[in-house]
């Protein structure tokens, strides 16, 4: 079944502003067009790629009004994310609805700097004017499930790859959960895999390889390098679903969809199935729009996006380029009524002054009742703002109770590993100089061990009938251990009581 845009524009015009790709449909027929051109009666449509916002997942007390949240989410985020408290970021959030918690509330956060904006549509804005709306690319696939594309309501995993972007996207009962942009966008790819495969070779030789290959039938010596390459991305994406899995307790993934901006040959969906044990497929589906030639999944999203109710989107725009109003909405053209206003009651002088004095009236009433509305609010915000630094405080001691705990537990192993590690190789290194000292006739009469620093020494008190066997025995170690240990002696001196020579040799480990 064909879609149409639920509100009064003829056509819509989506664009991709990272390679300025631009799909026009009208009628139910999608097309790609080279450049947009600007008309009043076309909707404008865009997303940003994950790589450009910062997404984080707090909680906020169920105790803050509604009217609140947004003040209470924006002081929160600049404290916890310790972001520039110069620059004044665009922050829209989506509530995550969580079974367990019965105290708080949970928000996913997108977090972008202005300019960011306004250097991506630069171009773009030039051209069309307006853009009515710009999405985070992850929230534009809950149309899938919307327009009952998806109808399972179990986590499934969005992987999709584009020329400058790449994230994996979860969704869990038909809602979004989690996104990350992951470093294995196509250009991104093209690096590695030159990396992998030893040599540069031409990106549009990479390219056309995934174009047009099947790793099945292919004869090219690329082929174990790109598969090679693919299972690193796997192991990436399974990091990704593994922190997911544990964060938001989530059983399993039912299913996994991998989609490409580019139509590659290369079944990813099948290396990725094989891999990683989890059902895939390719990100296809019957949008119910008829194509002239290749459109991306994000461009026929976007389309679909524009055919919901506005209770069945997420409320997430980032457009700066909006519309104006209708002329009795903008300030010049209030300008222009009270200004006529005023001239006819300039012909009713005494109904012009008991209006005015109406007017001022009404004004400082208007006025007393802001000031006592913005005193309560002010009075909350110092509560919840005292609140929460109480919070912060508990917080900070229970962080270094933690700390201390993990520092003794750390010194602990690190005595446990050096006493498994050192101790065998001493045992191993005293058993086979006295299995040499027996060759040579020279036996121990006492031996010490110490450290200082990296240092690690041995002192032997040896003693032999002759001197000879305790100089040949020196040398032979000199000889048998060089690089291994360094040998040292001062001298053998001659006992007449005992009628034996004895000498003190240190063995220093290197």
């Amino acid at each position: 079944m064909t879609t149409k845009p639920k509100n009064s524009y003829s056509n819509v015009i989506s664009i991709n502003p990272d390679v300025n790709s631009y799909v026009n449909s009208t009628s139910g027929l999608l097309t790609n067009i080279k450049t947009p051109s600007f008309n009043k009666e076309t909707f404008y449509i865009s997303y940003l790629s994950t790589k450009y916002f910062i997404t984080a997942r707090i909680d906020i007390s169920k105790n803050i009004s509604d009217e609140d949240i947004e003040d209470a989410i924006t002081n929160k985020v600049y404290d916890e994310l310790a972001l520039d408290q110069a620059v004044v970021y665009q922050i829209k959030f989506i509530e995550v609805f969580t079974e367990n918690d019965n105290e708080n509330r949970y928000f996913y956060l997108f977090i972008i700097d202005p300019l960011i904006l306004d250097n991506l549509y630069k171009e773009t804005i030039n051209k069309v004017k307006y853009i009515d709306v710009i999405i985070p690319s992850p929230l534009l696939l809950r149309s899938l499930y919307v327009n009952e594309i998806i109808e399972s309501s179990s986590a499934h995993c969005f992987v999709y790859f584009q020329e400058t972007d790449a994230f994996v996207t979860i969704y869990n009962k038909k809602e979004f959960l989690y996104t990350k942009s992951i470093n294995y966008s196509f250009s991104e790819m093209y690096e590695r895999f030159c990396e992998l495969y030893g040599e540069k070779v031409e990106y549009d030789d990479f390219i056309n390889f995934l174009l047009t290959e099947d790793l099945k039938d292919t004869k090219s010596d690329y082929k174990k390098y790109i598969i090679k390459l693919y299972k690193e991305i796997l192991l990436n994406v399974s990091e990704v679903l593994t922190y997911v899995k544990r964060a938001y307790e989530i059983e399993s993934i039912e299913h996994l969809y991998i989609g490409t901006e580019i139509p590659i040959k290369i079944k990813f969906d099948e290396i990725a199935e094989f891999e990683m044990d989890i059902e895939s497929s390719e990100f296809l589906f019957d949008y119910g729009f008829k194509t002239d030639n290749h459109v991306s999944q994000l461009h026929s999203l976007m389309h679909i996006y524009t055919s919901l109710d506005e209770n069945e989107k997420y409320e997430c725009n980032f457009s700066p380029f909006h519309r104006p109003p209708k002329f009795f909405k903008r300030k010049s053209g209030q300008f222009l009524i009270f200004t006529l206003i005023a001239f006819i009651i300039s012909f009713a002088y005494p109904i012009s002054y008991l209006s005015l004095s109406y007017a001022k009236t009404l004004e400082y009433n208007l006025l007393e009742m802001e000031y006592t509305e913005v005193h309560n609010d002010k009075n909350k915000r110092e509560t919840i703002i005292n609140a929460k630094e109480l919070d912060k405080n508990k917080i900070n001691k229970l962080v270094k109770k933690e700390e201390d705990n993990y520092n003794s537990k750390k010194s602990t192993l690190i005595k446990i590993h050096d006493i498994k590690v050192n101790y065998p190789m001493k045992a191993k290194l005293l058993s086979i100089l006295i299995k040499d000292m027996r060759k040579y006739n020279v036996s121990l009469e006492s031996l010490s061990y110490f450290e200082l620093g990296d240092k690690k020494q041995f002192i032997f008190n040896l003693v032999s009938l002759k001197n000879k066997n305790i100089t040949n025995f020196i040398k032979y170690l000199t000889k048998e251990y060089k690089g291994k240990y360094t040998f040292y002696t001062e001298n053998i001196n001659y006992n007449d009581s005992h009628k034996k020579y004895f000498c003190i040799l240190k063995v220093n480990l290197l």
